[in-house]
């Protein structure tokens, strides 16, 4: 066994544990079907969000931990529930009132309210893969309208319709007593109209795979449960998909935690054995609410890409899956400067320690090196202290203070200055609160000023940073955290902001004097 798997036996990095979980499937044998299947699930009701990436890519981390300590070959796919009735029209997309028409049907037979697809369930399905596609993932993608008419769906159909009691006893239990009067584990989707139907079933022969129901005009009909005249309901298509792929691993948000027996307990009624789980906490709003595709708050993957690189979400996503995490813009940063700092530190770590660094599992081992030598915060900055409009601009500033660096030699800090200026034009900008100064503070930037302006020692950061520390030591701020709050809130119009001693090396000593003066005279907004 190579160094590689014996310290993916034994790392605490999440993904290794889950991959290790999995491997204890096939302690005694190697799976019948002659790989490892793991699944996503998605369903295509709105636009695809962040939330539905990350468990992707967390599935990926764990397939890639898997493939360290394991020869069996594996799978992802990524499944689209895009037969499933639109129940109520999203928010966030244009036609609303020609989707209202068509609540019920099948997402996959709603027309495309952005005119480009063959449906909205097609549209969306789509985006998703196009999102999937830009971060390279390694995926076979399936349409649940496909799986059910093409045949792959029909001997767990037929079989659901054999053992209908048995699976309909699972699901009445979980049910309040209203709902178990007309609960049906199948949904026909009517003939004439199309229509996702919610409707008690009057017979459902098992022996010849039919069901019989009336419909809402109270019609009777007879359909086969195969070839898609027919999809389960939520819960037991979740179990009865698990058996009809052999699914070994899925992971969902913890609202689906409490169905986990349900999901289980189909799966094995239909003769399968039930996958591995992962429950991952929720993605929440500025406000701490859930995240939703209808409702589109959050941040999109198309916003977060605008403002960032692929690699800082992929960080963001990594980060403590099991605890729920605010997604808001303010996050993105923090998510751009800490993966920079695992990447420079990940040449140093002995092998288990890599393992454990998150850039491990967001480039399979493969890291690139870091030419960030200047954070993305101080950036922000930055460009927020030059007004600068473009990347040319910065880079004014970034040649002075690193000057080895080029575009060429550093496309990293490129690519950021660029986000950089995208991000202080559309979120710091607008929201920019300049203040004038109290008595203590301008007398404490008055001094700040003239020290700058007769310091002949080196301008770099910890010089720097050590002379703005003894002035406002020496002005009586307590906490001085104080202090630095006001030159951030006076000079920036922001309350927090970098170490002020590496944005002064940055902007230059003649500018953050000139910059203060201003200040100090109500000249910035």
């Amino acid at each position: 066994m190579s160094d590689l798997r014996d310290a993916g036996m034994t790392a605490k990095a999440w993904p290794f544990e889950e991959a290790r979980r999995i491997l204890k499937r096939y302690e005694k044998a190697p799976p019948a079907k002659g790989h490892v299947l793991f699944e996503t699930g998605y369903g295509p009701s709105g636009l695809p969000h962040i939330g539905t990436f990350g468990e992707v890519l967390r599935t990926t981390m764990i397939r890639r931990a898997f493939e360290v300590i394991s020869d069996i070959p594996t799978k992802l796919i990524c499944f689209s529930d895009d037969l499933d009735g639109m129940r109520k029209v999203p928010g966030n997309v244009p036609q609303q009132e020609m989707l209202a028409e068509h609540l019920q049907r099948p997402l996959t037979s709603v027309p495309d309210p952005f005119g480009t697809h063959e449906s909205f369930g097609h549209h969306n399905n789509a985006m998703l893969r196009r999102f999937l596609d830009t971060f390279g993932f390694e995926y076979e993608f399936y349409s649940a309208r496909e799986f059910y008419a093409s045949g792959q769906f029909d001997e767990i159909l037929l079989r659901a319709a054999e053992r209908y009691d048995r699976l309909m006893e699972i699901m009445l239990k979980s049910l309040r007593e209203e709902r178990q009067q007309t609960y049906s584990i199948f949904l026909p989707i009517h003939p004439e109209t199309g229509r996702v139907l919610y409707v008690p079933m009057k017979h459902v022969d098992g022996a010849k795979g039919e069901i019989t129901f009336d419909d809402e005009d109270g019609r009777e009909w007879t359909l086969p449960v195969t070839g898609g005249h027919v999809k389960l309901q939520w819960k037991p298509d979740f179990g009865a998909r698990w058996a009809a792929l052999d699914v070994d691993f899925e992971m969902y948000g913890k609202e689906h935690a409490t169905n986990e027996k349900i999901y289980d307990g189909i799966c094995r009624a239909l003769g399968g054995t039930p996958p591995n789980h992962f429950s991952y906490e929720l993605f929440l709003d500025a406000e701490g609410a859930k995240i939703s595709k209808s409702s589109g708050n959050g941040i999109s993957i198309d916003e977060w890409l605008t403002y960032a690189a692929t690699e800082s979400l992929s960080y963001f996503m990594y980060q403590k899956p099991k605890t729920a995490k605010r997604l808001w813009w303010d996050v993105i940063p923090k998510a751009v400067d800490e993966y920079h700092q695992q990447l420079r530190a990940f040449d140093d770590q002995p092998l288990e320690k890599r393992l454990e660094n998150p850039v491990w599992h967001i480039h399979r081992g493969q890291p690139p090196v870091s030419t960030m030598v200047v954070p993305f915060s101080m950036l922000l900055n930055l460009a927020s202290a030059a007004g600068a409009e473009d990347k040319d601009a910065m880079w004014a500033f970034i040649r002075r203070y690193a000057p080895e660096a080029t575009p060429e030699t550093h496309p990293d800090l490129d690519a950021a200055a660029g986000f950089a200026v995208a991000y202080y034009r559309d979120y710091v900008k607008p929201s920019k609160v300049f203040r004038a100064p109290d008595e203590k503070e301008r007398a404490a930037m008055e001094d700040l000023a003239e020290r700058l302006k007769s310091h002949d020692g080196p301008a770099d950061d910890e010089t720097l940073q050590s002379l703005v520390f003894a002035v406002g030591k020496e002005h009586g701020f307590e906490p001085l955290r104080d202090w630095f709050k006001a030159l951030y809130e006076v000079l920036l119009g922001q309350s927090q902001g970098p170490r002020f001693g590496g944005f002064i090396a940055l902007y230059g000593v003649a500018e953050t004097v000139d910059l203060i003066e201003r200040g100090l005279d109500g000249a910035l907004s």
